[in-house]
């Protein structure tokens, strides 16, 4: 297993050589409507493209791509933090082992229990817990919090799928993980640079870049094949970051037959006793220029859009590949029994953007269009991994898809959705069933959603 395969100097070359041309920008566009992945070099002809008709070009061909992949379907999720001990020094982190402001906090069994409820109670079907890297927190408590989400259950509500933000482990802590049925291992780099990755991270285990930097090759040879990336923007140049995130992609690839399941892409947030350098920060029209490449750039890929960003730009941003975004957040330790949506930083570990409910993001979603989803069945059918790929790089995931997010969305409009919400909701709903052009799979789907409306729970294609 290679263990550097991510070379700054190869990546800087790249960018630095990289000279767009109208025909060559065309050439890339097309290749990714392909349904192609792009190359580094042709990223980054996409990355140096400075020209407004250009970029509106990179914009225009992220929307349709969007569509063609994933349609209007968009996945929603919910954050669950678990403990925010952490032994790790990251500069940038509110959860660092140096401040001693923050309040440390590791969840009971029955404040997980109370937490996942509240969820429940919302709709959400879809959880990722998160934890800080703390011995406390090892393969074994992470496992034992999993069985116990996926076990508690309020009335109609169930968590279906459990995804883990936590710190790199061992081949054989994978293995315990993927016996309790967890969903993706996410984890993020931060910064693909290593001399500005070892400035920020001066101690603890995160400290060594190349034990994080392989973390999910470890994943993969336990046999977890879902697994989750993500850079900080912020903290480098956001166009090396980018090469790094799809040179990371590569190596997945080329070592497992599996590039990542998800992409994230949070930008760099305000948190307390942390001194944010500007030089690297990223404004929102390079934000929304990444966001499109890296949708180009790997169409099969899920793109997570989080709640860091304000409601306006997520607004703006979503038709431009997102497929993911959680909704509803809350990242304050025990924070979804909170009636106040007011943020304590010295309970947090960053400045959320974006703290309207669940019920509001849906709201807006349906207002414009989206299909609200909380489908699970991919996953839970072993559609992973190279069967995934198999389905998702040619596009044929959306057969899939659709139905499913259209059986989920019909759950929440009947178990949890406001006055409002069922008024607009039952219209969409009307609206995609009748935009499934194939009689067969349209009939299959109205005797599903029939089903729904008689008490039938957890339907899927």
């Amino acid at each position: 297993m290679p263990t550097n395969f991510i070379k700054a100097e190869k990546l800087k070359s790249i960018l630095a050589s990289a000279k767009p041309t109208a025909e060559k920008i065309e050439q890339v566009i097309n290749k990714a409507l392909n349904k192609e992945r792009l190359s580094l070099t042709e990223t980054a002809l996409l990355l140096k493209a400075e020209k407004k008709d250009w970029i509106d070009k990179i914009f225009a061909a992220a929307k349709k791509l969007k569509q063609i992949i994933y349609g209007d379907r968009v996945v929603l999720f919910a954050p669950l933090y678990i403990g925010n001990k952490c032994i790790n020094n990251c500069q940038y982190c509110g959860f660092k082992a140096s401040n001693t402001e923050v309040q440390r906090c590791t969840l009971s069994d029955k404040e997980i229990e109370t937490q996942v409820k509240a969820l429940e109670n919302q709709g959400q079907k879809r959880l990722i817990l998160v934890y800080g890297e703390h011995p406390d927190y090892d393969a074994e408590f992470i496992a034992h919090t999993v069985k116990l989400v996926y076990q508690t259950k309020e009335e109609l509500g169930e968590i279906r799928r459990v995804n883990i933000n936590a710190a790199p482990l061992k081949v054989a802590d994978y293995r315990q993980l993927k016996e309790v049925g967890i969903g993706t291992y996410q984890i993020f780099q931060e910064t693909y640079h290593p001399p500005t990755y070892q400035r920020l991270h001066p101690s603890g285990p995160k400290a060594d870049f190349q034990w994080r930097i392989t973390g999910l090759d470890r994943a993969m040879q336990a046999g977890l094949d879902d697994v989750g990336i993500g850079a900080l923007f912020g903290l480098y140049n956001w166009k090396y970051e980018v090469l790094g995130l799809l040179a990371h992609t590569e190596h997945l690839e080329e070592n497992y037959g599996v590039g990542p399941h998800t992409i994230s892409f949070p930008r760099l947030n305000p948190a307390t006793n942390v001194e944010l350098d500007e030089e690297y920060l990223v404004n929102d029209e390079e934000f929304k220029r990444l966001v499109a490449i890296l949708r180009l750039a790997v169409p099969y890929t899920g793109l997570i859009l989080t709640a860091r960003e304000k409601a306006e730009l997520r607004r703006e941003v979503m038709e431009l590949g997102v497929s993911q975004i959680d909704a509803g957040t809350r990242i304050e330790m025990k924070g979804y029994t909170k009636t106040e949506t007011k943020q304590n930083l010295n309970k947090e570990q960053f400045k959320l953007g974006d703290t309207r409910s669940l019920e509001a993001v849906i709201h807006e979603l349906i207002n414009d269009g989206y299909l609200p989803s909380f489908c699970t069945a991919c996953y839970r059918l072993g559609r992973t991994g190279e069967h995934f790929m198999e389905f998702a790089t040619p596009g044929f995931i959306k057969r899939y898809c659709t139905p499913n997010a259209l059986l989920t969305f019909k759950e929440y409009l009947e178990d949890y959705a406001s006055q409002r919400n069922q008024e607009i909701g039952q219209k969409l709903l009307k609206q995609k069933l009748t935009a499934i052009k194939k009689p067969a799979l349209q009939r299959e789907i109205k005797k599903k959603l029939e089903r729904i409306e008689n008490g039938a729970r957890d339907l899927c294609f």
